[in-house]
This record gives structure tokens, sequence and C-alpha cells, in this order.
């Protein structure tokens, strides 16, 4: 059966894109198309069943490492069944977990949503009113469950950071973790991907009157350049969210009830003790409720 021997679980905006395009671009190794075809987290693609899931990967050659790399299995609680799914049907895949400062993870989680139309507020009220911005980023309650089933000799885990600053030196962990010890190289062309349009705003039809080439020929044509500049700068937010040190100190207490260290999030240990009383001991262990930002 073409099954993946490797499957990337995570976590969302932290280099899956990246590093899926990487192995993608190895010869020997095939990646699925779609990239993230979430069949063992979304109830109505795993509704399709195991052979239009195996069908992902029929194109491979035999001996092809096959993967793919679906964010949404690392959700909790959105999706709660991906880790028991995908261990029934591929006890032996190796996963490969990338993880980044969850403060840098939720900023551009809250970009992602903001440019999609499904966040309209600031960032600090969106963090009452959107649980998973948080709920993300707790790495080891993500990581937990396939802990459980799959043992820790078969998760890599990795961190974005290292992958930008040393991007060879990852790349040789994964291809020793995949049993292709020094066989892939890192491809200096696909080292962005999926990074350039956070803070464009999209609108209904946007794919369809931006995205497509003949609409962006039909503007080129007939739109001017100074008006096109005008209306991208509006849709474009230029500045970065910024949390206050109270906020930083917030999630800080709720990710530390998952073994999150304020130094991994850039916020002094001292700073998050004189906010404990004030904030209580909430954690990514109890479900975010509205109010607790």
């Amino acid at each position: 059966m073409p099954l993946p021997d490797f499957v990337i679980i995570g976590a969302m905006k932290c280099g899956t894109s990246t590093l899926a395009a990487q192995l993608g671009a190895q010869d020997g190794v095939f990646m699925s198309t779609p990239k993230e075809p979430n069949f063992f987290s979304d109830d109505d693609v795993f509704a399709k069943g195991l052979d239009w899931y195996e069908n992902l990967f029929a194109e491979s050659a035999a001996g092809d490492l096959k993967g793919e790399a679906s964010t949404h299995y690392t959700k909790l609680p959105t999706h709660p069944r991906a880790a028991e799914r995908l261990y029934a049907d591929l006890p032996r895949a190796k996963l490969i977990y990338i993880t980044r400062d969850p403060l840098e993870r939720l900023i551009s989680h809250y970009l992602h949503e903001w440019s999609m139309g499904a966040i309209s507020t600031d960032i600090e009220t969106a963090l009452d009113q959107y649980p998973e911005l948080i709920d993300y980023g707790c790495y080891e309650r993500q990581i937990a469950p396939w802990r459980t089933l799959f043992g820790e000799d078969r998760i890599l885990r990795l961190a974005l950071e290292d992958m930008q600053a040393k991007p060879q030196a990852v790349l040789d962990r994964v291809a020793a973790f995949l049993d292709r010890p020094g066989a892939f190289v890192w491809q200096e062309e696909r080292a962005r991907e999926n990074v350039s349009s956070e803070r464009i705003r999209k609108f209904p039809l946007y794919d369809l009157l931006v995205e497509s080439a003949p609409a962006s020929a039909l503007r080129r044509s007939l739109i001017p350049q100074s008006f096109r500049d005008v209306v991208k700068s509006r849709l474009r937010r230029r500045d970065r969210p910024e949390l206050t040190t109270e906020v930083r100190a917030r999630i800080a207490e709720r990710l530390a009830g998952w073994a999150e260290s304020a130094e991994s999030i850039k916020l002094p240990a001292e700073e998050i003790r004189r906010n404990h009383a004030k904030i209580g001991t909430a954690t990514c262990k109890k479900k975010s409720q509205k109010g607790n930002l």
C-alpha cells in the first residue's frame, strides 16, 4: 500500500511548509499534494476513506520515502482524534514536530487569521475570543497523545529558530531520522515557503480577482499601477502586533502548565511570579474560556 513513511504533524506557523518543500525537493522523497491533506484530523476528509488517502501517494516511485505535512494533527482540542486515527493506520510512521517561540507563533497565527478575514479585532481582544491562538502553542499538550502512542524514538522534534540559523544541520537531522543520513541538501530557493501573504487582508473572491493569472493580466492592462498600489496599501497591515508585558505574563502562566518554561518565550521568570497572584494558575489543561485574558 502506498502509505506515508513519515508525517510532519505541526505545529501551525512553525515552518512546516518550508520543511515539506525542502523534503519534496530531495531525490527519493515524495510529498503529497495537497501538502496538508488533514486526513486523520478532519472528520469530513476522514470520511473519504483510506483508499482516497492512499491515492495521494499513488505516483510515488518504488523506494521513495513518502510523506505529508498536516498541521491540523496537533490542534487540540479542535481535532481530538488525529493521533489515534493515524496510529491505527500508520503505527510504524515516523513523526516530525516543529515548534518555535510560542509567542511568535501566536502572533503569526493571529496575522494568518486576520489576513483570511477570520479575525477582525486587535490581538489582545482576539485572545479572549479565539482560545486556539494559545492552545495550538501548548506544545507539550499537543504532542502528548503522540508520545503515548508512538513513543519518543519515533518522534523528531525540531525548532524553527534552528532551521533558520543552521538549515543544513537541521536537514541532516531529518535525513538521519528517516534513515537517509547525509542524503539531503538544503535548497536555498525554497527556504521561505508560506510567509509572504500574512499581512494582506483577503476578502470574498480574493483568490479569483487577485490570485488568478487571468485577473492579474487584466488588472495590469486596465488599471494604472498607482491605483493598484493604493488599493494594495489599504489591504496590507504594516505593523506586527505587539503583546504587552502583562499579556505575555498571562500567556506564560498558561503555557507553564504544560512544561513551557518562561525562558522559552522570552519572559523573565520573576515577572511571571509577580503576575501569578493576579492572574491565577490557569493552564492549557483546562479549556480556554472567554475572559481568562
